[in-house]
């Protein structure tokens, strides 16, 4: 069984923000995979289903960002599972907008959410797909700037950044992490069918 957990904000406030690129690849994984999100546990909304014939949960915390950690600590002791199990997909200012990278483990580096997710397990060795969203203007707040939706320009790479999202989850899922980064994590970033 695996468990993809989205970052993002709910709400309409945070709809299509940059920080919630993560809640987005949940909504393309499920339409994708004909998976419902119509659930409602662990301080989120869920859907239940298969990607490549094994069971998935696909997640959207409700705590906000900062406490993203409070749901996935609830669902790795309710299920008991593998860390490694647990995917995170976030959003990310540290690489070139508009690519996708896998990680097997990190730091959270300045990502609250990912801070949040650390903090509640005790463990950072969880795999994780990040989006890059960018990086702020010279002297732009941080929170404004992930909170900011994407302009005209930006949206038709940010779409194609989350198709590539959902394809990084669906192959660590049926094949393995190797693969998924092997595939992803290519200097450019369009993933080779």
């Amino acid at each position: 069984m695996f468990v993809v957990i989205g970052l993002g904000n709910p709400g309409k406030d945070y709809t299509n923000t940059r920080h919630n690129v993560g809640f987005n690849t949940i909504d393309l994984l499920a339409e994708r995979n004909d998976i419902k999100i119509n659930k409602i546990k662990f301080k989120s909304v869920y859907g239940e289903g298969l990607i490549g014939g094994e069971k998935v949960l696909l997640v959207k915390p409700q705590t906000y960002m900062n406490n993203s950690g409070i749901t996935a600590l609830d669902i790795y002791n309710f299920y008991k599972l593998p860390i490694e199990n647990i995917i995170v997909v976030v959003d990310d200012i540290d690489i070139d907008f508009g690519t996708v990278k896998v990680k097997r483990k990190g730091s959270a580096g300045s990502h609250n959410g990912l801070k949040s997710i650390i903090f509640q397990l005790q463990k950072d060795d969880f795999p994780r797909v990040k989006i890059g969203i960018g990086d702020k203007r010279p002297g732009q707040d941080l929170a404004n700037f992930v909170l900011s939706r994407f302009s005209k320009e930006e949206k038709q790479d940010i779409e194609e950044a989350i198709i590539n999202a959902a394809m990084a989850v669906e192959t660590i899922i049926k094949e393995d992490i190797n693969k998924a980064m092997n595939k992803f994590n290519t200097k450019g970033n369009k993933a080779q069918e």
